[in-house]
């Protein structure tokens, strides 16, 4: 309204029907899910989205995979960014010409960042921690008292996520905190072992969670959507696993594959992880 822009709503979140209607009205904007824009990548060359000029990601973490396929797809470079209910706004993002893949981006003007550790000391950069945000916004729970010192402390406000920042201030999305696989005393990202597995040619969609294991504690569980033309056999899953294995540290592997023919998402397409530990634990 500020800039007197106008806006086109969808019913739909499927990809045909996005690419259909950047198209049709000559979109130059949109706002997706990562899951969106991964399908979106594949079939993009069957439509005329030459009016697009930028997409914004957001839900869940842009995976680099997904981010060099959209830009080798439409030569565009996504934007990810980083914000939460509670604090009514994005506090991490990067413009296109400064994005890096892999990367959510750094803190936007107005807002501080930092990652620490369970103390909140700050960490050395490439060290995975809790991310603490302040700035013009902030957190209060009107109704939930034992919520509210849980998300801020010492003024820091924290969103629940796990980062790392390397040392140009570029900050990592590394997992949830209640998405962290704890296996056999190893800390594990799903989000990680889900970028490397997105980059095989077979791969179409995945999540990785914690499945319960008597010896491990928990074991990484990849569950996944394959490409038209491949088959989930045997010796796919052991594909995979070595493909894994070399692209990361051999312990973060998925000890178990399991495939499916559709992730449960919302209905803007963020992936529900959580339907699927549930029935790991069910």
């Amino acid at each position: 309204m500020l800039f007197r822009a106008s806006t086109r709503f969808l019913e739909s979140p499927l990809p045909n029907d996005i690419l259909e209607t950047i198209q049709q009205y000559k979109i130059t904007q949109i706002y997706s899910a990562p899951t969106a824009y991964r399908a979106m990548a594949d079939i993009a060359g069957d439509y005329d989205i030459s009016s697009l000029r930028q997409g914004v990601s957001a839900g869940e973490t842009l995976p680099k995979a997904t981010w060099e396929a959209f830009r080798k797809a439409t030569g565009i470079r996504l934007i990810d960014g980083l914000g939460s209910t509670e604090m009514f706004q994005i506090f991490i993002s990067a413009s296109p010409e400064e994005m890096r893949p892999g990367f959510t981006g750094k803190v936007i003007p107005g807002y501080r960042a930092r990652v620490v550790d369970d103390s909140g000391n700050e960490v050395p950069p490439g060290t995975p921690g809790q991310l603490a945000v302040q700035g013009p916004t902030g957190c209060k729970y009107l109704d939930d008292p034992d919520r509210q010192p849980v998300y801020v402390k010492d003024g820091w406000n924290y969103p629940g996520d796990v980062y790392e920042m390397d040392e140009d201030g570029y900050f990592k999305y590394v997992a949830r905190a209640d998405d962290m696989i704890i296996s056999s005393g190893y800390n594990i990202s799903g989000p990680e072992v889900e970028s490397v597995l997105l980059e095989h040619e077979t791969v179409a969609e995945c999540a990785v969670i914690a499945s319960p294991d008597p010896e491990r504690g928990n074991i990484v569980k990849a569950i996944i959507v394959l490409r038209a033309g491949f088959d989930g056999t045997n010796d796919l899953i052991k594909t995979l696993q070595d493909f894994v294995k070399n692209e990361i540290a051999p312990y973060k592997y998925p000890r178990a594959i399991a495939f499916i023919d559709e992730l449960p998402k919302t209905q803007t397409g963020k992936l529900q992880r959580y339907r699927l530990r549930d029935l790991e634990t069910s």
